[in-house]
């Protein structure tokens, strides 16, 4: 198939990558010119202008985005809104509210433009991994763009298989999951939950640390080797996980993590997880007390503050601000 990528930065870029590496053409814009003409030389088509990429993909388009969420994806939507015609799609693949994704294909469906969501996970990784894919968005549009999603996707990743379970495409990392917002509500959740992970490592990992501080009965007192312990859970343990294994690859470069200073960042889906647990009534304590824990972050800082930096930079490429 051929798609139009807007967005060629950490995710956007190694999407195209996947994208060709399966067979598929792409034609990219960036507002970083070095960026397109980077992809250019692997073999995407450049777009210099949000007019270019229209006029080169071949009707019906699908243009898919991977911008900051916010006003730049909801600028980029009415932008491309004006310029493409009935049976188009436009793809968000970034981290929106998903309240927005209900009211733009709503505001997209008397142009007859149709709206999909896709929250996306994968981060660095992808390129090789594939991403996990949560799809929101009309059924048919969905089948419709199915070889894009199933070229993303991990695949036959290893997973072990669901006993129990019919196979379908879950099983290979993507899933439509119902009409509009629905994908990144299913995104929205997957990282309230990444919160609440991250903290208890990060946390466990702090007990470890401070096993030895003059506090501690000396006969009580242990130097723990954070980093063998971090290795040694990855094998055959119950918390074994790819955040752990990012948080072992981190303290095997830096035992100390010297180079975080424990300021950890909040993207915003953990906030609207909490809101939509709020606005159902449910209790989310775990994850509710991990949000709180990096709004303290931004005041004093921990190892267990280190040990998140250290995961978001691992998995995501994000460079907490001092």
């Amino acid at each position: 198939m051929q798609i139009g990528m807007v967005g060629l930065g950490r995710m956007g870029a190694n999407m195209v990558r996947r994208l060709m590496r399966g067979g598929h053409s792409a034609v990219g814009f960036d507002l970083t010119p070095k960026a397109v003409q980077d992809l250019a030389r692997e073999g995407a088509t450049p777009a210099n202008t949000i007019d270019d990429l229209a006029k080169v993909l071949t009707p019906p388009r699908t243009v898919w985005l991977m911008v900051p969420a916010g006003d730049p994806t909801e600028k980029m939507v009415q932008t491309l809104a004006e310029r493409l015609s009935p049976d188009d799609v436009i793809i968000d693949g970034g981290n929106s509210n998903f309240k927005d994704d209900v009211r733009r294909a709503a505001q997209l469906k008397p142009k007859k433009i149709h709206y999909v969501d896709v929250g996306t996970s994968g981060g660095l990784w992808g390129l090789d991994r594939g991403y996990s894919l949560m799809i929101g968005g009309p059924r048919d549009v969905v089948e419709r763009l199915d070889p894009i999603f199933r070229t993303l996707a991990p695949g036959a990743d290893g997973s072990p298989k669901t006993a129990g379970r019919t196979a379908g495409t879950a099983d290979v990392g993507y899933l439509h999951c119902g009409p509009a917002g629905a994908g990144h509500f299913v995104k929205m959740v997957h990282n309230g939950i990444e919160y609440g992970l991250m903290q208890a490592y990060a946390e466990g990992f702090d007990i470890l640390k401070h096993a030895a501080d003059e506090s501690v009965p000396a006969e009580r007192r242990y130097n723990f080797n954070i980093a063998d312990i971090a290795e040694v859970w990855r094998h055959g343990s119950v918390v074994g996980s790819w955040l752990l294994d990012l948080t072992a690859m981190a303290l095997a470069e830096d035992p100390q993590l010297a180079q975080f200073t424990g300021f950890v960042q909040d993207s915003g889906e953990g906030r609207w997880t909490i809101e939509a647990a709020i606005e159902e009534s449910v209790p989310a304590d775990v994850l509710t007390a991990s949000l709180f824990a990096r709004f303290r972050s931004r005041q004093d800082h921990t190892f267990a503050e280190k040990i998140l930096s250290a995961m978001r930079y691992k998995f995501g490429g994000h460079v907490e601000k001092h």
